[in-house]
C-alpha cells in the first residue's frame, strides 16, 4: 500500500506486510506513545480492524493484535486506559471516509488469528531502567536485578539483600498498573517454591509502584523487555537456591548511603525482625563496601 494515514498523536504507514506506527512527541501525546517511538507491527499480528465513532467529532481506527503477539499488550494484560493504547489511531470525524479505505485494505490483507505461538512485535529494546517506589529495577537483556531503597523497601526484602535473576530462571511477568491501587512488577519464578510472598510489598522478586514512582510509561516497556526475553528463551535455569542467595555484590557505594543501611538494619535487629547472625552477616557486607 505504502500510504500514510495521520491522526492526533500518530500515524500509520501501511506496508505490503506491516504497518508502521510513529508516534508524536509533544505535551499531548500520552508519555508512553512518546517512550515508544515507532513500533513495526506485522501484519501476521493483526487479526482484526475496526472504525468506530470516537469523541467530540473523531472516528477511531484500531487494530485488534492477535493474543500472544506483541509482548506490550501481553504484560499490560487490559489495564491501559483507552487514550494510551498504541493500536489506537484518532482522526477528525472528517476523515472517516478516508479511514474507511484504509481499513478495508488493511482487512484484506490480514490472513492469521487466534493465540500466536510467539511474540511477532519487537519488544522495547534492553537495556533499560525504572525507579519503584521500594527499588531500582535494572535489566540488561539477560538478568534483572532490584537494588531496594532504604526509604521504601519493606523489612522482609532487606533481609532478603538487593536481587538478581537470570531470564532463565523465569517463566514470565506480571505487571499492575500503577494508575490502580498497589500497583507492581513481579517477576514469577521458574520455580514455584522460590516465589516467596503472596502480597508483593514482601516478595524480593517484586517491586511496587507508588506515586511517582514506576509509571506506566517506564514500568511497562520494562516489563513487556523481560516478557519477550523469557518467551524467546534465556539462558538455562541455575539451581534453585534460596532468595538471599540471589544477592548480587553491589557496586561501591558513598559512605553516608552504607552507614545509613546499617542504622536501618540495626533498626531491624532491634524490632526483633533479624537475629543477631543475620544482623552480623548483612552488616560485615555492607562494610565491605567501604
Amino acid at each position: 500500500m505504502g500510504d500514510v494515514l495521520a491522526g492526533f498523536h500518530a500515524a500509520w504507514e501501511f506496508e505490503s506486510d506491516s504497518v508502521l506506527i510513529r508516534y508524536e512527541r509533544g505535551i499531548r501525546t500520552p508519555k508512553l506513545f512518546q517512550a515508544l517511538g515507532e513500533r513495526r507491527v506485522p501484519l501476521t499480528a493483526i487479526e482484526a480492524v475496526t472504525l468506530t465513532p470516537g469523541k467530540r467529532g473523531t472516528v477511531v481506527l484500531r487494530a485488534e493484535p492477535r493474543p500472544g503477539a506483541d509482548p506490550l499488550m501481553e504484560a499490560a494484560d487490559g489495564q491501559l486506559k483507552e487514550g494510551s493504547d498504541p493500536y489506537r489511531l484518532v482522526l477528525p470525524a472528517e476523515r472517516a471516509t478516508l479511514a474507511e479505505y484504509y481499513a478495508d485494505e488493511l482487512r484484506a490483507l490480514l490472513t492469521e488469528s487466534g493465540p500466536a505461538e510467539r511474540h511477532l512485535v519487537p519488544a522495547p529494546e534492553a537495556p533499560r531502567q525504572f525507579k519503584a517506589y521500594d527499588a531500582k529495577a535494572s535489566f540488561d537483556g539477560r538478568t534483572v536485578a532490584f537494588r531496594w531503597f532504604w526509604t521504601g523497601a519493606s523489612s522482609a526484602k532487606w533481609k532478603a539483600g538487593d536481587q538478581s535473576f537470570p531470564v532463565g530462571g523465569l517463566t514470565g511477568v506480571e505487571w499492575r498498573s500503577p494508575e490502580v491501587f498497589e500497583g507492581h512488577l513481579r517477576l514469577l519464578l521458574r520455580d514455584p517454591a522460590e516465589q516467596q510472598a503472596a502480597q508483593a510489598d514482601q516478595d524480593p522478586a517484586a517491586v511496587v509502584f507508588g506515586l511517582g514512582y514506576g509509571p506506566v510509561h517506564e514500568s511497562l516497556p520494562f516489563a513487556a523487555a523481560v516478557l519477550a526475553a523469557v518467551r524467546a528463551g534465556g539462558p538455562p535455569a541455575a539451581p534453585a537456591v534460596p532468595a538471599a542467595a540471589l544477592a548480587v555484590p553491589a557496586p561501591r557505594r558513598d559512605p553516608a548511603d552504607i552507614a545509613e543501611r546499617i542504622r536501618h538494619l540495626g533498626e531491624l535487629h532491634r524490632a526483633g525482625l533479624l537475629t543477631d547472625e543475620e544482623f552480623s552477616v548483612k552488616k560485615a557486607e555492607l562494610l565491605a563496601e567501604f
